[in-house]
Parts: structure tokens; sequence; C-alpha cells
């Protein structure tokens, strides 16, 4: 190297590194036409850790503090080894800064449906989507293998690497598991720790530690949750009896507070509770099940019960016909 070439270069007396940008996880020093003055002082924040590389090699590791930098306790070469005597030996090397922050709220989602046997639907299409976070914890691996020695790199540079993790290892449990979509979306506490326990590992192998993972929904095809939404339905139904028992003693609060008391409202409550209680035996006799014999049966009564509220007045003419028409189709 040529004095004046050596005259053009800067020294450099104190490396840091201020993190004034969001989302980056790894800076690399700005080192051109620079070296760093024997003595100079590394500066590395408590949420940091800094590399010096020679070479492509990992040569040293510094954790958080204020460290002299000297020739004699960094393994690093100098480029001006010549000159040691009047310089006091200035040398070279490539500075690395990682930010040892948790980076949170970071999105997964299937942008494709994982096909899972689900022990009570069969073969089907599930979507799911949450939330996720990770730090950065073994420097070495994650240079060597992911960022290198990129000037900056950052959370956004990481993103398709981590779906592509996180997706391959969920569809790989989902489809040795043996647990039914219900459940996973009953207990999306359990089912988001099982996921975790599944995706750190492949975490691991990058150099980070995932340190939350989440699973926000699950979904079935549209069909499938219109097939749910019907069961619901008719879990409603089964306990109809008692939300007619409901309607009949709210009915009667009504009544109290009319001017002419339950009798003034009797015939309208009175044909309210029967329609209700005939409307609720009608379809828990339709859902029985029962055979065509037990049906019919069961209309007959039905039909008798009408008679007797038109007997005392409380159904009208019009009211009895149409109910015996509607009892008279089911049978």
């Amino acid at each position: 190297m040529s004095l004046f070439s050596f005259a053009k270069k800067q020294f450099i007396d104190i490396i840091q590194w201020t993190e004034s940008e969001p989302g980056v996880l790894v800076y690399r020093y700005p080192m051109q036409d620079m070296e760093i003055q024997n003595g100079g002082q590394l500066i590395v924040r408590d949420t940091q850790e800094a590399m010096f590389a020679n070479e492509g090699k990992v040569a040293d590791l510094f954790e958080p503090g204020t460290h002299t930098l000297t020739t004699r306790t960094l393994p690093v070469l100098t480029y001006l080894k010549n000159w040691d005597k009047a310089f006091e030996s200035p040398f070279k090397s490539d500075v690395y800064f990682f930010s040892l922050r948790e980076q949170i709220d970071q999105k997964w989602g299937t942008p494709e449906p994982i096909t899972i046997r689900d022990k009570e639907f069969g073969v089907v299409r599930i979507r799911a989507n949450g939330i996720y976070s990770y730090k950065l914890a073994d420097l070495k691996t994650f240079w060597t293998h992911i960022s290198g020695t990129m000037a900056i790199y950052r959370t956004t540079d990481l993103e398709g690497q981590l779906r592509s993790v996180i997706m391959t290892s969920i569809a790989s449990f989902l489809g040795k598991s043996n647990v039914a979509f219900i459940d996973m979306a009953g207990n999306q506490s359990d089912f988001s720790a099982k996921l975790k326990d599944v995706v750190a590992p492949e975490f691991q192998k990058l150099g980070l530690e995932l340190t939350s993972f989440f699973v926000q929904s699950l979904s079935l095809p549209e069909e499938l949750q219109q097939h749910l939404d019907k069961v619901s339905s008719m879990g409603m139904v089964s306990d109809m009896n008692r939300y007619t028992q409901f309607q009949a003693a709210d009915s009667l609060s009504t009544a109290a507070a009319n001017p002419g008391g339950v009798a003034g409202a009797g015939v309208g409550i009175g044909a309210g509770v029967a329609m209700g209680n005939i409307m609720a035996q009608s379809m828990s006799n339709s859902m029985s099940g029962a055979a065509n014999q037990g049906a019919a049966k069961g209309g007959v009564a039905l039909l008798e019960q009408l008679d007797d509220l038109y007997k005392k007045g409380i159904l009208t003419q019009a009211e009895f016909e149409a109910k015996k028409a509607d009892i008279l189709k089911q049978l």
C-alpha cells in the first residue's frame, strides 16, 4: 500500500449503532476507506450484540458494554502491519451489529388451504392465521446462513422464509395428528401451544428463538361451515319447551301491567301460550324419529288439544282451522 493511499484513510475511534429505524435485524458498520484505530472504543447497547468478521469468518462476538479494541485482543488481520510502529497498528475488519429486540406482531397465514384428515368430517381443507414473535438467538448461525454480508438485513427480508417454515411445519403436523377441527377451534390456546412446539425447532435452525405463537382464527370450507351452523340450530330447537315456558312467564308479566290485568289480556295470552306449547310439542315429535304410527297418534293428540282450546274460546275458528290444516299436512 502506498503512502498516499494510507493518507486517504480515516481512523475510527468509536464504533456504535443507534438503531435509527425499526425492523432492522443486522447492521454492518460502514468501513469503506476507514480503519479502526488501535485502542478505539466499541459501544454495544443493551439491546445489541456486535460481531467482528474477517475474510468471511466470524472473528469475535461482543456483548453489551464498552470495549477497548486492540490488535492483541482481536483475532483479525491488519492491512497496515508495516506501519505499526509509527501509527500504533490501525487495522481493518467488518463489524456487524445485531438487534436482540423481540420482533413482535409478525403475521402468518395459509395462502392456500391445508388438507387434513378430520376424524369427524373426513378429508377437509382448512385455513388458519395468527401472529407470532421471535428474536435473534444464535448470531453466528444467523449471519452464516441468512444475513451474510448484507449492509442491512431487515425483518421484511426474512418474512417469506419464515412464512414457508411455518406453513410447512403446520401442514406436516396437521397431516399426522388426529385432532378434530372442532377441538382445534374450541381450544385455540392449547392448539397454539402445540403448534409453537412444532415450529420452534425450525426457527432454531435459522439461529432464531420463537418467543410466541398464536392462532387467531380457523375456518372450514363454506359448505362444511353451513353444516355446522345447521347442527348448532338443531341443538337450539331441542330445548324449545324451556323457551316456551319463558315466553309464557314473560307474557304473564306483561298482562299484569295491562289496565285490564290478566283477565283483560287473557284470550291473547292464552292463545299465545297454547300456540307455543303446540309448536314445541309438534317440533319435538318431528325431531323424535318415531315411526309413522306414533306420529299419527301425536297428531291426533294435538288436534284434540286444538279442539279443546277452540271450545273454550281461546282460539278463534280461523285460528283453529289454520292450525288444524298444518297438523294434517304433517301426518
